[in-house]
């Protein structure tokens, strides 16, 4: 037995001393001193007693040590838990239980929180700054680059991404060595990805599209990262002319567009840009194509199957569509009332079986059973259809999920919130069609009887509970909420009531 994800991703950077990483700050890494780091942090995770199949969780900013994290996790048979920056401490001690992690990796300007959240769940707490400083990189230091990567086989857990539920709980998504390098195997190919290719990466790494589509896309074709903390329209003007490619979510191409110094010229040198995380709208697409000659490429995956459709490189990339079927990856579209295959052409829920396919849902058997058939077809609860030529559309999503700027955001977590607050009745969470996020985070609210609200202290309250992409962009307050004959919130009739709302507001 071998390990064949740290074998295919890192093992090949130890003879590299060309660059892999360039930072914001202009510091170059070698694929050979990036390997040396992912050895050295893999022994401390040893030396920290840590063994094959304990989960370490990471709430650390973007850099080039966070990545070597990953990496040593990989590499020690560790179980990488990554998450949102933005979580709150409250919501990071509930990852944390849940997981039994055994080790929680923070930033020091949360260590007090972090360390609290540590010990209740009987992890250890060490630190990781944005500048690679912090008592996990001292520690760190003692180490030699000698580690010997432990042995993992293909189904062995590598990684634990949690992605919300309607309940309100977290779901944590378990990602096999197999599942991981079998997807960054056909991306690669699809996508002509060479030991020549730069990417620009400007995407967070705490979720699949940054990390596990990104990262192992240029770890497995040999390519370098220009390794941005965030993205920032200078920084993209920027670097864009020392990169190839270009990863990104609609946001990012929005908000280029509104930038004149982004042309045809600037992207002249470019191979691909491609667009994921939530819907690229087709007038994007076609305003993109005009201003820089470029067809950006829209794929479809989710945490559960990493990428599972995407449109052709080389072929029609069609605007409005997520395009065909990876290799190896099945699609069928299902009638969501029957369980029968949908008519053709006629909109159903998208279901997926491939190596690509996560195991099932941490703990949660009955969940995993819900969800996973026994066929090996895993129900993404996203509607969508199959044209003539074969091409996939997302026309909308079986449950309530609103996708904000490529974050996922589950209505019910909110509304619990909201709805324990004194003087709330009850509250109902939509999304809302947005210029630059896709979708906004709403709030409808129902006061008790003779109760006042002031929307400014429940935004205050969602501030201090909520991570900041989950916080509601508005809060209306209304007297009651739509309900049909069976007594059930209307959130259709809530969202055409205020679907114009950020449209109009955008043009006062």
């Amino acid at each position: 037995m071998s390990n064949m994800l740290y074998e295919a991703l890192f093992a090949p950077l130890a003879g590299r001393s060309s660059t892999f990483l360039f930072t914001r700050e202009g510091k170059e890494i070698s694929g050979r001193d990036f390997h040396d780091l992912v050895l050295r942090f893999a022994s401390t995770f040893a030396t920290l007693g840590l063994k094959c199949g304990d989960r370490v969780a990471v709430q650390v900013a973007k850099s080039p040590e966070a990545l070597a994290l990953y990496g040593a996790a990989v590499a020690s048979g560790i179980v990488f838990l990554p998450l949102n920056t933005a979580y709150t401490a409250s919501e990071v001690a509930y990852f944390v239980d849940d997981s039994g992690a055994a080790l929680l990796i923070g930033d020091d300007a949360h260590a007090a929180t972090l360390q609290e959240v540590a010990q209740k769940a009987r992890a250890k707490f060490l630190s990781l700054n944005a500048d690679g400083s912090g008592t996990f990189s001292d520690e760190a230091e003692k180490e030699s680059a000698t580690y010997v990567p432990a042995e993992r086989g293909p189904d062995d857990l590598a990684a634990l991404l949690y992605t919300s539920g309607t309940t309100g709980r977290s779901k944590g998504a378990m990602l096999s060595q197999k599942n991981l390098l079998s997807n960054a195997e056909v991306l690669v190919r699809e996508w002509r990805f060479t030991g020549e290719d730069v990417l620009l990466h400007a995407l967070p790494i705490f979720h699949t599209h940054g990390l596990f589509v990104a990262c192992n896309v240029v770890l497995l074709s040999r390519g370098s990262m220009i390794f941005l903390p965030s993205f920032k329209p200078d920084d993209i003007i920027r670097f864009l002319p020392m990169a190839t490619s270009m990863m990104g979510v609609p946001t990012f191409y929005t908000r280029l567009l509104d930038d004149p110094r982004f042309d045809r010229e600037l992207t002249q040198h470019m191979r691909l840009f491609t667009s994921g995380s939530a819907p690229l709208l087709a007038d994007t697409h076609v305003a993109f194509e005009k201003r820089t000659g470029h067809k950006i490429l829209e794929r479809y995956g989710m945490t559960e199957t990493n990428m599972s459709t995407s449109n052709p490189y080389e072929g029609e990339r069609r605007a409005g569509t997520v395009g065909f079927p990876l290799p190896g990856i099945e699609l069928r579209i299902v009638n969501a009332d029957t369980n029968e295959p949908a008519a053709d052409g006629e909109p159903g829920i998208i279901e997926v079986r491939g190596p690509n396919v996560f195991q099932g849902y941490w703990r949660m058997p009955e969940k995993t059973k819900e969800e996973l058939r026994e066929d090996g077809f895993f129900i993404t609860g996203d509607i969508g259809r199959i044209d003539e030529d074969g091409y996939v559309s997302i026309v909308g999503r079986q449950k309530d999920l609103i996708i904000t700027g490529g974050y996922n955001v589950y209505p019910k977590e909110i509304e619990l919130v909201f709805d324990e607050q004194p003087g709330v009745m009850e509250s109902a969470v939509i999304g809302l069609p947005h210029p630059d996020f896709g979708e906004a985070v709403a709030c409808v609210v129902v006061p008790e009887n003779g109760t006042s609200l002031n929307p400014s202290e429940l935004e205050a309250i969602a501030g201090e509970k909520l991570a900041r992409f989950k916080q509601p962009k508005v809060i209306f307050i209304v007297d009651e909420l739509p309900r049909n004959t069976m007594g059930k919130v209307q959130k259709n009739v809530l969202r055409d009531t205020y679907h114009e709302y950020f449209r109009e507001k955008s043009l006062i």
